[in-house]
């Protein structure tokens, strides 16, 4: 019988056991005996956690990064770098020669790096990091902990937050024509003004106690070896984004549950890789989201989210537009004519998939 799911309705409790505190009985040798072997209480036995770190030129962050997981004595770590060209992999070889480093020169995405990171790590349990974040101390003792006590949850997700230590939501639900709409309009926005609705959506939930939840965002995610092989790891065809809410979704069908767990916090900066290439990245993620609805959803769920898609950059388009008349800055120019370029190609790309709305 599968344990019950956490509920949200709730109010805030700890979900763990205090850390450091032995509730056993105290046990006094005799005169002379010699010391009994000392077995380690149970909830303060940790299973082991491997730590993956994906990284693609960020140099700078993946240092500060790698310096607060070998903090934590992780059994393992491993960094994958997708052929960065910024010495990040002459960083790593130099200065932590102790962890295991694979560079994929042709950049297999996200979820193909994640791949092939998580399946050369051998532990149970694999933090797997993007490479702008940073941990606090028990980060991986707090994640083991909850998988321990968490049996049928697949992946679990701490608090993320900004540098200035502010929330950085995590969890949302799966994506649905209204949820997209939402998601990418100001309507989501104004959702967090009205006091029955804003606790239901997750976009503006409090993320104040721990719950299961559709999806979360995949810049640190613990994650169970044995959910993830069983339903084949991250679909590769996601080259950047919906990897995770991907895998998420199959981990459902298959049984598992996906946990949000603020038992520590993990600082994340942000876009450190994909503000490389802003305009791309930001045309990937609609795509992306196209891609999970032909995966997941019936051929009338598909048109319709791809008719959102469409309102919305038609909508970007005409707003973008409009800036570029008022703005005289070059570089906020160069910007903006870059996100214009974005949401033309996207419009190309649904246009020519623009599937008809029969069931």
């Amino acid at each position: 019988m599968r344990p019950r799911g956490l509920r949200p309705e709730r109010e805030p409790r700890s979900e763990i056991p205090v850390l450091g505190e032995c509730r056993g009985e105290i046990v006094r040798l005799a005169s002379g005996s010699q010391p009994a072997e000392l077995s380690v209480p149970n909830h303060l036995r940790m299973t082991p956690v491997a730590v993956a770190i994906i990284s693609f030129n960020t140099r700078e962050h993946l240092r500060a990064c790698l310096t607060t997981v070998l903090a934590e004595e992780p059994r393992e770590v491993i960094v994958l770098d997708n052929g960065s060209s910024d010495g990040s992999v002459e960083m790593v070889r130099r200065d932590f020669p102790q962890i295991t480093l694979h560079v994929e020169p042709t950049n297999p995405g996200y979820g193909g790096a994640a791949n092939r990171a998580i399946g050369g790590c051998s532990s149970e349990y694999v933090l797997l990091l993007n490479s702008d974040t940073l941990l606090q101390g028990g980060a991986l003792r707090a994640l083991s902990a909850y998988l321990d006590s968490h049996p049928r949850a697949g992946i679990v997700g701490p608090r993320l937050v900004n540098l200035d230590g502010t929330l950085q939501p995590s969890c949302f639900e799966f994506p649905t024509p209204l949820i997209t709409l939402l998601h990418h309009t100001t309507l989501g926005s104004l959702i967090r003004y009205l006091p029955i609705i804003r606790d239901r959506y997750l976009g503006t939930w409090s993320h104040a106690y721990a719950r299961t939840v559709p999806w979360l965002v995949g810049a640190a995610l613990a994650i169970r070896r044995e959910a993830f092989e069983e339903v084949g790891g991250f679909d590769e065809s996601y080259f950047m984004y919906f990897e995770e809410v991907d895998l998420c979704y199959r981990l459902r069908a298959a049984g598992w549950e996906t946990h949000y767990a603020p038992v520590t916090d993990v600082t994340h900066v942000g876009g450190a890789s994909t503000l490389q290439s802003r305009a791309d990245m930001r045309a990937q993620m609609f795509a992306s989201a196209l891609r999970f609805h032909e995966r997941h959803r019936s051929r009338a769920g598909v048109f319709q989210a791809t008719l959102v898609v469409q309102v919305i950059m038609l909508g970007r388009l005409v707003g973008d537009s409009a800036r570029l008349l008022v703005t005289r800055d070059t570089l906020k120019r160069n910007a903006i004519a870059a996100d214009l370029s974005a949401w033309r190609r996207v419009l190309y790309w649904s246009w020519r998939r623009q599937p008809t709305p029969e069931h």
